[in-house]
């Protein structure tokens, strides 16, 4: 009787993969607090200054809305260097065609516009009561970038499994959900910012807020995030029934199904933060489900353009 061993190449992906999952899961963490750094009203924390937080590299006896803005500037610093480990070890671990390596690539100049931005957030004063259009176009871009951040870390760790490269021919349809994902998420982030900014005291007042001519252009933009969402989220679930009604396929399959959960879950989520009037807990959830949501989205489109994935179904029907 013959006993299986693993190469130490299979070993060291595998350990290569576990270590990206994890980085991606931290950076998930990080997301998840500078939304409650937005949400508490703690951006300037550190004052105007960066990255020295009040002229101090360790503050000395800070406020409550200080440690909650340095610890997310620490985060970020844990990410960033967890994200510089994960490009060396790309490139010791894979050839330069690889996409691994190329997606960890992709994750550091992602991450590099990332910490700019989060910056530029403080030094223009984007933070606290600025209901300005600027911070407002400014959040928006910030928000494309940390979702384009974590989609590379995502395929970068999708993509070490992968042996070899192989051609890809992406399926239009799927392609368009990435956009549609972007623009839900942008109106999503404008209707938070609007929420933090301008609370209401009970859903009907929310509403004559969003429907009133004379309201901040923040109240009158919130509206269109429900619209959006439902829209994006028929889509989304249109997508994952054809998915799972079209040939077999085991790792699509999977994945179309975490998009249909997620969806569901998502819609669910968007009800119970309408009608709790965007607590600042179920902003937090209702993100990390949209995050979520986007990356399950990201990964489908990838792994239905594999042609590996039909070949392997293909044998396992046969077998």
């Amino acid at each position: 009787m013959s006993v299986a061993v693993a190469s130490p190449a299979a070993v060291g992906s595998s350990r290569f993969t576990r270590y990206a999952w994890g980085v991606l899961a931290w950076n998930l963490l990080v997301v998840l607090w500078g939304a409650y750094v937005r949400a508490s009203g703690s951006g300037a924390g550190c004052g105007n200054n960066w990255p020295l937080c009040n002229g101090e590299v360790l503050p000395q006896s800070p406020r409550v809305q200080t440690i909650i803005e340095f610890g997310h500037r620490a985060s970020t610093g844990v990410a960033g260097v967890a994200i510089a480990a994960l490009l060396l070890w790309a490139f010791f671990r894979f050839p330069r065609s690889h996409r691994a390596r190329k997606a960890a690539l992709a994750s550091v100049a992602f991450l590099v516009v990332e910490i700019g931005l989060g910056a530029g957030l403080v030094l223009f004063q984007y933070v606290e009561s600025n209901a300005s259009v600027g911070r407002a176009v400014y959040l928006s871009l910030h928000l494309v970038n940390t979702l384009f951040l974590l989609a590379a870390l995502a395929l970068t760790a999708w993509f070490s499994r992968e042996p070899e490269r192989s051609p890809r021919r992406f399926s239009p349809l799927l392609l368009a959900s990435l956009p549609l994902a972007l623009l839900v998420s942008v109106s999503g982030a404008i209707a938070a910012l609007g929420d933090t900014l301008f609370p209401a005291t009970s859903l009907s007042e929310g509403l004559r807020q969003d429907l009133s001519g004379a309201g901040h252009f923040l109240l009158r933009l919130r509206i269109f995030h429900p619209a959006l969402a439902i829209l994006g989220a028929a889509f989304f679930l249109s997508l994952a029934v054809w998915m799972l009604r079209s040939k077999p396929r085991p790792p699509v399959d999977r994945i179309a199904l975490v998009v249909l959960i997620l969806t569901l879950t998502q819609l669910g989520a968007g009800a119970i933060n309408l009608v709790l009037l965007a607590p600042i807990w179920m902003q937090m959830v209702h993100l990390l489900i949209a995050d979520l949501v986007w990356i399950s989205l990201v990964l489908l489109s990838v792994e239905a353009a594999n042609p590996a994935t039909a070949g392997r179904a293909s044998l396992a029907r046969a077998g």
